[in-house]
């Protein structure tokens, strides 16, 4: 897992620890007095038991797995409530829709009392992993939880840590996750009943007990199943997270009755699947912006692809001409047998009045498609269009826009054609101070005379960036040289004052 940069970790249910984990809670959480206990009590078999008791209940002597009745006798104004195992999973399951809305894509609940999330390649949005950790467990105390936190490079060690740990928030280095597990007791992994009575009965009171042990005397002894999770745990075995699904991000599907591996059958398989997916974007009024093909192959391993689109759009001939230029990525292996096909980016796209264009009287030309296309071969950042920005340094004044959308309006200066990303020294420059254009100056290894000239036109710094640009002073010239080439220079210095600059002379741009 650590090859696949998986970091996970998991979070629990405030009032719904097992009895196992009774090592992992008793390191020094202190009773809250600021709430009634609470315990929760449910049918087990015959006779009534507590099920889940919270940190002042505990205070009082009450555990899991006693008898109701003896829990009444020992605290009477204790408020029992009814154990309601479908409430505490429909609660898990909002509390993963909003991780994958807020915090990361891949995220599932691990019933009855944890969250599983999938840090890998997000951490650094949040301010690191132990950043986003303390905010997490902050985000807890404020819904009223009692959580314990863990990171790790395997979802099993993370599940692990955040039960029977000794600390509340535990982020394990990675590569040191054998270390970690070590002094936990096999309950950490997992384990059913009647494998936790062998490890028991065996002597296997840590996880280190069994490191040891062959695979082959410790399956006969624990079992198949208790094999599995402990390699799941140390990362030998993979335990990929299946994601919370977002219910909002329309989504079709696809089940084919025989794999298909040819360009052709795939394309077949897309057009039906956007021709689905049209059909729900228009009952919703939306246009997608970005899609995501993903298909599983026979061998379980998947396939992804995605495209976008400049403007909200749900017309299938122009979405499939972008999806077939990325079936070439698609690797279908022995064959591709499902698919589905979502659009994690939608934006409102209402009904476009084609009056005038059904009569005539104007011509369509929206350049979107055509940087649909340009974008999806050689990549949606080589495709931009420049727009005005409020500045009067030269350098600052254009920024990259999208290619679609309609630039501001530009002022009224004039600015070379071709304006250079760093301006470029010059030397041999021969000039009157203080106003006067250069006569001569050396660009590139070759002199130039110049015969006609015009300026200058004064640009100060911006004071509100930095103190060193509240006397930046610099003086432009257009000036034109004997051969014909037009140039933008520009002279650091008011050429009075020193302080305005160290009179050196630049050059930002050439005129057409």
């Amino acid at each position: 897992m650590r090859e696949l940069g998986r970091r996970s970790e998991a979070a629990e249910h405030p009032f719904k620890q097992p009895a196992r984990a009774a090592r992992a809670t008793s390191i020094g959480i202190a009773p809250s007095l600021e709430r009634a206990p609470l315990a929760l009590v449910a049918k087990v078999g015959r006779r009534e038991e507590v099920v889940a008791a919270c940190v002042a209940s505990q205070a009082l002597g009450i555990h899991v797995g006693m008898p109701a009745t003896h829990a009444r006798a020992l605290a009477s104004d204790l408020d029992f409530r009814p154990h309601e195992p479908a409430a505490d999973v429909a609660l898990l399951d909002r509390l993963a829709l909003l991780a994958v809305q807020r915090w990361s894509p891949i995220a599932a609940a691990t019933p009855p009392d944890g969250i599983w999330l999938d840090l890998s390649g997000c951490d650094h949005l949040h301010g690191g992993e132990e950043r986003f950790c303390r905010r997490l467990l902050a985000f807890c105390r404020r819904a009223g939880f009692t959580a314990r936190v863990a990171v790790a490079d395997t979802p099993g060690a993370a599940h692990a840590l955040a039960r029977f740990g000794a600390r509340d928030l535990t982020i394990v280095p990675p590569g040191e996750t054998v270390r970690e597990l070590s002094p936990l007791p096999p309950a950490a992994l997992r384990l059913e009943g009647a494998a936790l009575s062998a490890a028991r009965r065996f002597g296997f009171e840590t996880i280190a007990d069994l490191l040891p042990v062959a695979r082959g005397p410790l399956a006969r002894r624990l079992g198949l199943p208790a094999i599995a999770r402990l390699d799941q745990a140390l990362g030998s075995v993979a335990e990929p997270i299946t994601p919370r699904e977002d219910a909002a991000v329309p989504m079709v599907e696809r089940r084919l009755l025989e794999p298909v591996g040819t360009a052709e059958a795939i394309a077949q398989v897309m057009e039906d699947l956007l021709r689905d997916l049209a059909g729900q974007l228009q009952a919703l009024g939306l246009g997608a912006r970005s899609l995501r093909l993903c298909g599983l192959r026979v061998d379980g391993s998947e396939q992804v692809v995605g495209i976008g689109t400049s403007r909200p759009t749900r017309e299938v001939s122009h979405l499939l001409r972008l999806l077939k230029l990325r079936i070439e990525r698609i690797d279908p292996g022995m064959g591709l047998e499902q698919f589905w096909l979502a659009a994690p980016h939608t934006e409102p796209l209402d009904a476009v009045a084609l009056g005038a264009v059904l009569a005539g009287d104007t011509q369509v030309r929206d350049p979107a498609r055509l940087v649909d296309v340009v974008a999806g071969r050689i990549g949606p950042g080589a495709v931009f269009r420049l727009a005005p920005v409020e500045s009067h340094v030269p350098e600052r004044a254009v920024t990259r826009s999208d290619p679609v959308a309609m630039p501001g309006r530009w002022p009224g200066w004039q600015r070379p054609v071709r304006l250079f990303t760093r301006p470029e020294p010059l030397w041999g420059v021969i000039a009157l101070l203080p106003d006067q254009p250069p006569r001569r100056f050396e660009w590139r290894g070759r002199a130039h005379r110049v015969v006609a000239g015009d300026g200058p036109e004064r640009i100060h710094g911006e004071w509100w960036r930095r103190d060193a640009e509240v006397w930046a002073v610099r003086d432009y010239y257009r000036v034109e040289d004997e051969e014909g080439g037009r140039f933008w220079l520009f002279r650091r210095g008011d050429g009075v004052d020193d302080g305005t600059g160290d009179l050196s002379w630049w050059i930002h741009g050439v005129f057409a």
